[in-house]
């Protein structure tokens, strides 16, 4: 469970970003936590291009983490960063 304070430091981060970094990120926190890029292009109706240069943007406000995925090493996993 996020305290208070976690919720709004996250929300001031996603307020600076484009509106598909926004979905992204819920995407990732309703329908993960563990999505690759093509599962969260198809989750959230977005091109796979758009869901690629939004996690960029999460990442360069540290809200996403990224690691190898088990199945396919030439895939990565994404998720919310643990604040």
């Amino acid at each position: 469970m996020t305290t208070a304070t976690e919720a709004d430091c996250v929300a001031d981060r996603l307020k600076e970003l484009p509106p598909s970094a926004k979905l992204v990120y819920k995407t990732l926190v309703y329908d993960g936590p563990k999505l690759t890029q093509p599962e969260l292009a198809a989750h959230s109706r977005l091109a796979t291009r758009t869901v690629r240069h939004a996690l960029g943007k999460l990442a360069e406000k540290d809200l996403v983490t990224k690691q190898p995925s088990p199945r396919d090493a030439r895939q990565s996993l994404y998720s919310p960063s643990p604040d």
